[in-house]
């Protein structure tokens, strides 16, 4: 696959991440409306937390999604998929009343799940060796676009937005003049998320135009056997045979560790960051919801801005380099927390220092290392394990995080040092563990990890 196909087929399934996070945002954006519209307890937000994009959802949907791919293909996948996270995405716009809200997240969680390792395989999958870094901070912009763009639009949508009056007009002329303020009010949440119902069948439309991963082909034409007892089993490989080949091989195993210890320790930090911003910039800076929305969008810009350099850099130079650049810059950013918010000046190094930890961030090279790392076989089985463990712990920490915490925060200098100490984690393991995978095919990785399999 040339240069300018690759670089096609990678900003077509890079909308998947925006997707991603996008739903995350959508929902977390429009949570409070919809509390209003169905009057629901703090019990029902968390069902909703629980089960979205942001937690089990998407970690359910990835550990199936993951070995889906590896059986019957990654075009498998896109083909189906997005139908499935447009379904979640309707029914949640159409939704008056609690069950279907919950169903509208939940499959939509899943979908997202769905779509991850398939996405990150196919995008490694089709690079060259040259210019494989490249597509993956390409996909990885989508994640810093949606958020922002999401944003952006939960903004101009929200009541005394400036384009409220049209969600206004849209509410009355569908429910009526005399329906209720919070009902009229939830449209904002709703013509958010028909922004990513269009968005998803954009994807899904040039998705389905795609060729099938000439990896995955190989494969399945018995060109890669896992073990030379096994013999050529190609195509006759279950998804149960995958699972076992993951979990036999000493080295997948060591690397799946790895992997997850970098992107586990980093990420639940990374999951908090939607519970803590709010609170730095309203409360411990004193800011105006709309001057809070709005430094989280120049924060998203700066991860947009900072990965779009890192594409150009991160295939010439050592991986390990922009790794620790990114995780030093995530540290600072809870020691500005811990030494004090003193004024606006604070707020905005917080917001800036997290936005370059964003565009280094270990999410990058989790999803370089992870379709690196392992072999066609098992590739986005692996991923899709090790999302499923991640987003799984992320929901659980949560819990633990707002006991931490304290229900009015006082414990809020011990969760920062929580996090410093999870950051030093992922930090100090990748520095040791950081393979050398610079310029060379995924097939030379194969070999030199698995041998002749």
């Amino acid at each position: 696959m040339g240069k300018t196909s690759s670089l096609k087929s990678t900003i077509a399934v890079s909308l998947n991440n925006y997707l991603d996070a996008g739903a995350i945002v959508a929902g977390a954006s429009g949570i409070t409306l919809w509390k209003n519209y169905l009057d629901l307890s703090e019990m029902h937000l968390g069902w909703l937390n629980a089960i979205s994009a942001n937690a089990l959802g998407a970690a359910i949907g990835a550990i199936i999604g993951g070995f889906l791919a590896d059986k019957f293909g990654r075009k498998f996948i896109f083909t189906y998929n997005l139908l499935v996270y447009m379904l979640g995405v309707l029914i949640v716009m159409l939704s008056t009343n609690f069950p279907m809200l919950l169903c509208g997240f939940l499959i939509t969680g899943i979908s997202v799940g769905v779509g991850v390792p398939a996405s990150w395989t196919y995008i490694s999958e089709s690079s060259e060796a040259n210019n494989r870094g490249r597509n993956i901070c390409i996909s990885q912009m989508s994640w810093g676009f949606g958020p922002m763009i999401i944003l952006l639009f939960g903004m101009l949508f929200a009541p005394g937005g400036y384009l409220y009056g049209f969600v206004e007009s849209l509410a009355h002329a569908i429910i009526g003049a005399d329906a209720a303020q919070a009902a009229v009010e939830v449209f904002s949440s709703r013509v958010v998320f028909l922004t990513l119902f269009v968005v998803a069948f954009i994807a899904w439309t040039l998705q389905r135009q795609l060729e099938e991963s000439k990896e995955f082909t190989k494969t399945t034409h018995g060109e890669v056997t896992l073990t030379a007892s096994e013999g050529e089993k190609g195509a006759s490989s279950s998804i149960i045979d995958n699972i076992k080949a993951l979990f036999t091989n000493k080295t997948a195993i060591k690397t799946v560790a790895f992997l997850a210890v970098i992107y586990l320790t980093w990420n639940l930090v990374a999951s908090v960051m939607g519970f803590f911003q709010p609170h730095i910039y309203e409360t411990a800076g004193g800011l105006s919801n709309e001057y809070a929305n709005m430094l989280s969008c120049v924060g998203w810009l700066v991860v947009v801005v900072v990965t779009f350099g890192l594409s150009f850099l991160i295939d010439r130079l050592p991986h390990k380099l922009f790794y620790v650049l990114g995780l030093v810059a995530a540290i600072a950013t809870w020691v500005v927390i811990i030494r004090g918010v003193t004024g606006v000046g604070s707020l905005w190094a917080f917001s800036i220092l997290w936005g370059i930890n964003g565009g280094l961030s270990v999410q990058v090279f989790y999803a370089l290392w992870g379709s690196e790392l392992f072999p066609a076989k098992f590739r986005a089985g692996a991923q899709g394990l090790m999302f499923f463990i991640v987003r799984g712990l992320s929901a659980a920490w949560g819990l633990v995080f707002t006991y931490i915490y304290g229900e009015n925060g006082e414990g809020f200098t011990l969760a920062a040092w929580c996090m410093v100490a999870l950051l030093l984690v992922s930090l100090i393991v990748g520095i040791i563990g950081a393979p050398d995978t610079r310029g060379k095919t995924l097939a030379q990785i194969t070999k030199e990890r698995y041998g002749n399999i």
